[in-house]
């Protein structure tokens, strides 16, 4: 008798199994198709994306060319087509190209909106803090100290690709405020930093310093303002954007 039961109970365990297999197949197959519509949709958005950063990068390139060829005249409106559509990390770059051009023609303000508006598009920090480096040393000489304090104190972070530049301008900014004592306290710290990559910065500092205590720092700022060099955009390959960010 016992094995008689026991061969109902598995008889009505398989039949139970059996159910609810037919129950969770229309389940199992939905859940099959949107994996596979997935993982279609995310080569196809991946191939569209590897297509427009191949596109803008050919872009860019002809109008780097154009402007090398027959000057910003003829440059400017190539990358401000490319500023309006494609990919962002080239758009970045276009509108520093375009911002670059203006401040070389006097015009400030219209600078230094395309900087920060090439650093409000950028994901890359590399690009993007160097586009508001550019923008605070566009506004050096006209804004408040308070503005180009506001504008560089970010930059001069530890984790900031620029901040040596950063501490530099910021220091610069002092001297043009007025602000001796501060200006020589930062470009101590400069003169004595131990990851200053730069011994330009170095010896400028320096020389500030002996300024500084010589009291002849008046005109000091504004000229050694026009020996600090930007570094220049980084370079950007072919398909960066379909990278993954952390590769960036």
């Amino acid at each position: 008798m016992v094995d008689v039961f026991d061969e109902v109970e598995e008889q009505l365990r398989s039949d139970r199994y059996k159910t609810l297999a037919l129950k969770a197949l229309p389940w199992l197959g939905a859940l099959t198709v949107a994996v596979v519509i997935g993982v279609g949709g995310y080569w196809g958005w991946t191939a569209y994306q590897a297509k427009q950063s191949a596109a803008a990068s050919e872009a860019y390139q002809a109008a780097l060319e154009t402007m090398g060829r027959e000057g910003t005249a003829k440059g400017f409106p190539a990358m401000q087509a490319i500023a309006k559509g494609g990919a962002p990390g080239y758009r970045a770059l276009a509108l520093m190209h375009m911002g670059g051009i203006r401040l070389d023609e006097g015009k400030t303000a219209e600078a230094v909106a395309y900087f920060d508006e090439a650093a409000k598009l950028s994901h890359d920090p590399v690009l993007g803090d160097l586009a508001r480096l550019k923008s605070a040393f566009a506004l050096m000489d006209t804004a408040s100290f308070k503005d180009i304090e506001a504008r560089l104190t970010p930059l001069a972070g530890e984790k900031s690709p620029y901040r040596v530049k950063a501490k530099e301008a910021l220091a610069f900014a002092k001297l043009q405020a007025g602000d001796t004592k501060g200006a020589r306290e930062d470009f101590t710290v400069l003169a004595n930093l131990l990851d200053n990559p730069s011994e330009e910065v170095r010896q400028r500092a320096q020389a500030a310093i002996q300024l500084i205590d010589s009291g002849s720092a008046a005109n000091l700022a504004a000229t050694v303002k026009a020996a600090i060099a930007l570094p220049p955009a980084p370079a950007m390959p072919a398909l960066s954007q379909t990278a993954p960010a952390g590769a960036q």
